[in-house]
Order: structure tokens, then sequence, then C-alpha cells
């Protein structure tokens, strides 16, 4: 039974993905480029976390007003500032860089004594204030949490598919990752700990595509031992093909409500997320797998299996072009 909106669809493709292989690695060479020379001159908009700052607790006699609350702050100079809900809708979190290099307690006092003239009734639980050798130390740890999944994944798809498989699939998860930390620079998106979170989750993302996509195309080249190593690709990337956009698709759906109505506090998440999918799954068909074209794949020495489908079809008409004189 189908849908009425999916039964015009067709139920088998028959993309020739390996064709474009080239033109997708030159065009993801020029994007890693272009990643890194932003890097270079425009950096990361780096968060309080990254770089420093101080963040305050406030509670408020009624709903906090977020929107009033950051107009204040900014109206006092702190223009890299947020402000978010947490917890109950009375309690609010302002995080910011206090500018100038005086005292960062005389600072602090003075913002809240403001806060406390236009927002009668606030009070303050807390003050954190995180200074630049923390913030180092926390960016430090981040990009070590990001090189220890990565070198956890090689391992992983090394066991299981091969090291062809497995440098592959890690060679796709740093494009992914500077990719997305390309897009991130160029947007000028804040990066803080929630950035590193969501790269984490891109990374896992894109490995599980890749291990499904190293999973059918293992399946078929134990199928079709004669068929070329191109036209193998070409077919599991089109059985697999229906999966792959119903499950990017959900995503995307999820985390474009997220992207639209979440706000400032959860929009670097999801926008890291949301542009780490649509890259990952780029990557899965046109930098793991073109690895492959490159590096060759072992099919083993057991006896050729019989071929059926769409293999059979292909080597029928290579074999016919052979015979003619």
């Amino acid at each position: 039974m189908h849908w009425p909106l999916t039964r015009n669809l067709p139920h088998e493709t028959k993309f020739r993905f390996v064709r474009y292989a080239p033109f997708a690695a030159i065009l993801s060479v020029v994007l890693v480029l272009a990643s890194c020379a932003s890097f270079a001159t425009r950096g990361l908009n780096l968060g309080i976390d990254f770089k420093g700052g101080t963040t305050i607790e406030a509670v408020l006699p009624g709903p906090a007003p977020v929107e009033a609350l950051h107009k204040s702050l900014i109206r006092q100079g702190l223009h890299d500032s947020l402000v978010q809900v947490f917890g109950n809708p009375n309690d609010a979190l302002l995080k910011f860089s206090p500018e100038g290099t005086g005292d960062a307690g005389a600072q602090v006092q003075a913002i809240k004594t403001e806060l406390a003239k236009e927002f009668p009734g606030i009070s303050f639980k807390s003050t954190d204030v995180v200074g630049p050798k923390v913030s180092g130390e926390l960016f430090q740890s981040g990009f070590m949490a990001l090189g220890i999944a990565i070198v956890l994944m090689l391992g992983y798809i090394w066991f299981r598919f091969g090291l062809q498989q497995g440098f592959g699939a890690v060679l796709a998860v740093f494009h992914d990752i500077l990719l997305t930390m390309g897009v991130l620079s160029v947007a000028q998106v804040e990066f803080s700990m929630t950035s590193i979170a969501a790269l984490l989750t891109v990374i896992g993302y894109s490995m599980n595509e890749k291990v499904i996509t190293f999973d059918r195309l293992r399946e078929n080249l134990r199928k079709y031992r004669k068929t070329p190593l191109a036209d193998v690709i070409n077919l599991s990337e089109n059985e697999r093909l229906s999966r792959t956009l119903i499950t990017g698709t959900t995503a995307l759906l999820a985390l474009s409500g997220m992207l639209a109505l979440a706000g400032p506090s959860l929009f670097p998440l999801a926008f890291t997320m949301v542009c780490g999918i649509i890259i990952g799954t780029y990557s899965s068909v046109y930098v793991a797998l073109p690895v492959l074209l490159v590096w060759g794949v072992n099919r083993g020495e057991e006896e050729d299996a019989k071929l059926v489908g769409p293999a059979a079809d292909i080597a029928a008409k290579r074999a016919r072009e052979k015979a003619r004189p």
C-alpha cells in the first residue's frame, strides 16, 4: 500500500553516481580550501565558553522579559551578550563579556545595579566568571573530544570493514567537520561548547551513514564479483537512496523547527547540525566511496557468485560487446 503522495515516485532508480565523482572531488577540494581561508581571515565567532566572560543567574518577579534584558545589556555596551530562560519562566541566564580592561568585579556590579534600576524586583542568584585560562582549556578539551571520537570511529570501521573503508570514512568525517566549521566561520555563528556537542552529533550521524553505505556495498561485492567496482557502487547507492532521503529529510524537518523557533540560545546547535547532516550525506557518496575507487577493494578469493538483476544485465552487455568482431 502506498500513500497518495508517493505512489507515483519511482521504486527503482538508476543514477550513475560515480560519473560525477571527479567533479565532486574538485568541489570538495575548493570548499575545504575556502573553509581554511575563512579560518585564517575571519576565524570562528568564539562564545563566552572559549574566550572568557561572565554568567549571571537572575530571578525576576514575573516571566523573564528576554528581549528587554538583552536590549539593556546592549545599552550598557555589552554587544556580545546572550539572554535565555532556564528552569522556571522567571529565571534568566545572562551571558556577556565585560568591555575594557578594568576591574571585572566592579564592571559586573555596575551592570547589576543598572539592571536593578530598569527591572524592579530583580534578584541575582549567582555570578560565574570564566577567565581566559579556563576558556582556553575548554577550547582544547572540546577539540580533543572531536579528535578522540574520530580515532575511535576509525578503529571501529577498520575492524568491521577493513582499512580502505576506515580510511575513506575518516577522510569523509574530517571533510564534514572542516566544511561545517567553515560554514560557521563564514556565517559568524557563535561557536561554543554547544557547537562542540553539535559537531560530535554530526560525527555520529555521518559515521552511521558511512556504516550503512559500506554494509550495502559489501553485500553487493559478495554477490557481484565479476561486476566492475564502479557499477557495484552505483547499484548499492541506488538501493539505499530512498532510505537516505527519508532519514535525512526527517532529521532536517525536526531541526528546521528548532532552527526557526528555538531562539538565539539553541540556534547555533540547530544550525550546526543542519549543515553537518547535509554535508555528511553528500560525503558518504562523494568522499568515502571514491577512496575505494582509487585504492581498490579486495573481494576475496572465493568462487565467483552468480550474477542476478542489474549486475547480470551489465555483465551480459559487456560480454556481447567483447564478442563483437
